[in-house]
């Protein structure tokens, strides 16, 4: 009994310096990118472009870390990501149909906060309809819905190329601007609402949140302790999906960002206990967008987009798991 005491506070332990490790690395990756290379004649105008896109980093890290952890927990698999919900490819195709149907120069394309709005209805529309109705009418079954989410982000993705084949050279040049995540021409009003939905969101499914750790336990465990499981399930789907929508919606699709954030977060606190997990997804994935895009704008000179670093990393890392989980099945 002893050593058991003594084994949970050296775990303990370690996880706190883990955390404090993490936390001290964020900070100081945001305040690197934040005051780095700065002409002190023009500190005022560099921080002015600098802030918004270090609080879009933020936002988008927070919604997408936090989300794609919470789908893992749901799922009961590690390697899956939120992505597969269609979120991603549903902006990829609203976008170009905006292009497509009103051209390039319309409000709806160039205006940022119009085009906001109309992500986040569709996007909104959709996850309602796939993970609140669906899903009652599937009896709560998760696969059924990540089948119609598979299958609906090929149905958008083949209906965007299709209409890309068709579209004006010039206007589709115009497109590949709006489908990559890009912190640069990130448009600072669009922040406080983003961030002020996310909070709407998790205020609702606060209760929902506060049992994580139960529903982890599988669906006969959760039961039997008295949650209603279904309706936990299809609230934290339904969030999942809306904090992908509004991170995707305000700065673009980041597909492999969650699978990156989450897995690390893992491998660093190996604990069960999701308010350690949430904390170190989230601070790991500001960390990397603030690192990623740090290198876009003193690297590559705004050459390439942060996405890229992100998509060769969390390819990489992808293969990394499926190997290291095949090897200790193996095992």
């Amino acid at each position: 009994m002893q050593q058991d005491s003594l084994r949970a506070s050296a775990r303990q332990r370690r996880m706190r310096l883990a955390m404090a490790a993490l936390v001290a690395l964020t900070l100081a990756s945001a305040a690197l990118y934040e005051f780095s290379f700065i002409n002190p004649k023009f500190f005022d105008y560099a921080l002015s472009l600098r802030t918004p896109r270090l609080l879009a980093i933020c936002t988008a890290g927070f919604a997408i870390a936090a989300a794609s952890l919470v789908f893992q927990t749901i799922i009961r698999n590690t390697i899956v990501t939120p992505c597969l919900l269609g979120m991603n490819s549903l902006y990829v195709l609203v976008h170009t149909l905006v292009v497509f149907v009103f051209g390039s120069g319309s409000v709806l394309a160039v205006n940022a906060c119009a085009a906001f709005a109309v992500d986040l209805a569709v996007m909104g529309a959709a996850a309602y309809f796939i993970y609140n109705m669906i899903f009652a009418r599937t009896g709560g079954n998760v696969l059924y819905i990540l089948l119609i989410g598979t299958v609906l982000s090929t149905f958008f993705s083949s209906a965007q190329t299709s209409l890309t084949r068709i579209m004006d050279p010039n206007e589709y040049d115009a497109l590949l601007n709006s489908l990559v995540a890009n912190f640069s021409s990130v448009n600072a009003p669009l922040i406080a609402p983003a961030l002020a939905l996310l909070a709407v969101v998790a205020i609702w499914l606060r209760r929902e949140i506060a049992i994580l750790d139960i529903l982890s336990l599988g669906r006969e465990m959760a039961v039997n302790l008295g949650v209603d499981y279904e309706r936990c399930v299809r609230r934290l789907m339904l969030g999942v999906a809306l904090y992908i929508a509004i991170a995707t919606a305000l700065v673009g699709p980041l597909s492999f960002l969650g699978l990156i954030t989450s897995n690390l977060a893992r491998q660093m606190f190996r604990t069960h206990r999701h308010s350690w997990l949430i904390a170190g997804s989230v601070l790991t994935g500001v960390l990397i967008l603030a690192a990623g895009q740090f290198l876009v704008e003193h690297a590559a000179r705004y050459s390439v987009p942060v996405s890229v670093f992100i998509t060769i990393g969390g390819g990489a890392y992808f293969l990394y798991l499926i190997l290291t989980a095949s090897r200790r099945q193996h095992a």
